[in-house]
């Protein structure tokens, strides 16, 4: 899997969490996160959706490898 769909796939989850978080809704795969307080939820949640951001905009297009 590249590196650019991971991180797309991490913005989605992280972004998505957020929004879901308004509505007192969570993603299944991301119920772990609010088990350590409200503040490192959050934490979580932004650094996911940020990484994730990061990951997706500064990652090559491709991870052919030459040869």
């Amino acid at each position: 899997m590249a590196l650019k769909s991971i991180g797309g796939y991490m913005f989605f989850f992280g972004v998505g969490s957020i929004i879901l978080s308004f509505f007192n809704m969570q993603f299944m795969l991301l119920a772990w996160i609010d088990t350590w307080g409200v503040a490192a939820g959050w934490a979580i949640r932004i650094g996911l959706a940020v990484l994730g951001g990061a990951m997706w905009m500064f990652a090559p297009a491709s991870d052919t490898a030459e040869g």
